[in-house]
């Protein structure tokens, strides 16, 4: 069996994001189960998380169209050879 080693900073992300989970879920259950005694700390941690948790679907890098089929992205252009036409009755091509 190959072992493989974790390079440090991929351990380190890995905790501060299960301590910043377990922050989240205690505010959470701290605001379902024990209102009253619970504070402003807790509801900004609670409403902080939820309102992460809306980013990847709201914010996405936008694709524009270029001529000749190139695609640019927030990453850099995107290159592809497919073609989009439909090609009826003419067949399935080379593909």
């Amino acid at each position: 069996m190959v072992r493989r080693r974790v390079p440090p900073v991929t351990l380190a992300l890995v905790a501060v994001g299960l301590v910043t989970g377990g922050l989240w879920w205690w505010a959470v259950l701290r605001l379902l189960l024990v209102p009253g005694d619970t504070g402003a700390v807790e509801g900004a941690v609670a409403a902080g998380g939820w309102g992460l948790s809306l980013l990847p679907v709201h914010v996405a890098a936008s694709v524009r169209r270029q001529a000749g089929g190139v695609r640019e992205s927030g990453g850099g252009p995107a290159v592809t050879k497919a073609s989009r036409r439909r090609r009826w009755g003419a067949g399935s091509g080379p593909s």
